[in-house]
């Protein structure tokens, strides 16, 4: 896992194959704080990254260790489920 205390406010979050994922609104704990805006269908409130998904921290990017689509597979609610196991209403 990549040093987390280097990722900031607004970096661009990007999966190991270049696409991008969402934008970091803050790092909490372990995990990254996405804004709003990036979180879908879900836009009334924030997703999670897990820190352990960071493979390195360059320049204004947060690079993944996994693809774009595989990284979203992992996005998780603010209380930790993941949100890949949420049934839509």
């Amino acid at each position: 896992m990549a040093d987390l205390t280097q990722i900031t406010e607004h970096m661009d979050i990007i999966g190991a194959d270049g696409v991008y994922i969402g934008t970091v609104d803050k790092v909490e704990g372990d995990r990254i704080k996405m804004t709003k805006a990036d979180s879908g269908s879900h836009d009334d409130h924030h997703h999670y990254l897990s820190g352990g998904l960071v493979a390195s921290v360059d320049g204004n990017q947060v690079r993944l260790s996994a693809t774009g689509a595989s990284a979203l597979l992992f996005e998780e609610e603010s209380d930790g489920g993941a949100l890949a196991d949420k049934n839509p209403d």
